[in-house]
């Protein structure tokens, strides 16, 4: 279920390095050494994405792009033009020949995750009808206990007004959006990551959601400490967050505190990351750790945002500018205490921008979905 990156160079060392690169990224590579076993390649399995280098002997890469345009099995497929060539006729050409990008060698590892990061969100959301929809959003808590969970729950209720949404909770063992919704303890997620990854499709993803009132589609852990002992496969995760794409056009995945080889590679796939902190020195440091993994990752500033959830005592909590010198990131957004309404909506089973429309950390919750929609729609 990995994504599949075909890959043509005529250069073996080239081809070998360019993979690796993308190997180490989660991506299953296929290499072709010339332009007419790129083509061959193509047409009889077609990848996900195609990495095509412009200087080859037999056929070069503007030959090689206009043949796969004019293939219908083909002519949908991603082409990222790479080429150790810097001119701008030459960026001109590959662009007329039908490239979607354009990268020139030798490039970083971050930037060409990068630029294919980019091209796959644009080419998924393309297949299933442009605009908005498809649009996923992980939110990680740099420790336990920030809020990530009620984040996940506002957030969704509001971009709910916007189109269908779904909020999945991956924390097996530990799922507690269920309870703080209403919903119960439903083992939804547990039962459709135990599946093997060819059986996990739309149709079986939604036998397991849960409606809430709100029309939020829930895909939920339980508190049942025996999940934790599930051994998630990275293809069952990622054939559980495709599904999701097919079924909403908002897709929400509560990931917990910390970062684990499940939730990398997540991160590698959403459209934004959302990291949750607290003001104060442990968990700015924390932060800090996770941000500078999930930069190594390749994953680009751009698709990165930071949420200060300011719930600590005033006298040990800093500001936001300090907060952005030290993780080194701008525009955090900053989410007020309202811990009796927090308490309350829980109690009620809604999230507290429902519970309580006109509260001021209701606005606070509106301006930063709006931030990330934003940043999405201009990706």
């Amino acid at each position: 279920m990995a994504t599949k990156i075909l890959v043509v160079d005529d250069d073996v060392d080239s081809l070998k390095l360019i993979g690796l690169m993308l190997q180490r990224q989660g991506y299953e590579v296929e290499g072709a050494n010339s332009g007419g076993q790129a083509i061959e390649k193509a047409i009889a399995t077609p990848p996900d994405l195609i990495i095509l280098d412009v200087m080859m002997p037999d056929m070069d890469g503007y030959t090689v792009c206009k043949e796969l345009r004019g293939n219908p099995r083909t002519k949908e497929i991603p082409i990222i033009m790479f080429t150790a060539k810097t001119l701008i006729d030459d960026k001109v050409a590959g662009f007329e020949a039908g490239a979607d990008d354009y990268l020139t060698k030798p490039t970083h590892p971050a930037e060409l995750a990068s630029r294919v990061k980019a091209i796959l969100a644009r080419s998924a959301a393309a297949k299933r009808g442009g605009g908005s929809e498809g649009h996923s959003y992980a939110f990680i808590g740099a420790k336990g206990g920030v809020g990530t969970t009620t984040l996940v729950a506002n957030v969704g209720a509001l971009l709910a007004a916007r189109g269908t949404t779904a909020l999945v909770d991956f924390r097996l063992g530990q799922g507690t959006l269920g309870l703080s919704l209403g919903a119960g303890r439903s083992t939804g997620l547990a039962n459709v990551v135990s599946r093997n990854p060819t059986e996990i499709t739309a149709s079986a993803v939604d036998s397991e959601l849960v409606t809430h009132n709100t029309g939020l589609k829930l895909l939920l852990s339980s508190p049942r400490p025996r999940e934790t002992q599930l051994n998630i496969s990275l293809d069952a995760a990622l054939a559980t967050i495709k599904s999701l794409e097919e079924l909403a056009q908002n897709v929400l995945i509560d990931l917990g505190p910390g970062l684990n080889r499940l939730s990398a590679r997540i991160i590698r796939e959403v459209n934004m990351t959302v990291l949750v902190v607290e003001p104060t020195r442990i968990a700015m440091a924390m932060a800090r750790n996770i941000l500078d993994e999930i930069r190594q990752l390749g994953v680009a500033e751009g698709y990165i945002f930071v949420t200060m959830v300011n719930r600590t005592p005033s006298g040990i909590q800093m500001s936001w500018q300090e907060a952005e010198r030290i993780l080194g990131i701008s525009n955090i957004a900053m989410i007020s205490p309202a811990p009796e309404l927090a308490f309350q909506a829980a109690e009620a089973g809604v999230p507290l921008v429902r519970y309580q429309p006109d509260a001021i950390v209701v606005s606070q919750f509106a301006k930063l979905t709006e931030e990330l929609v934003k940043r999405i729609n201009n990706e």
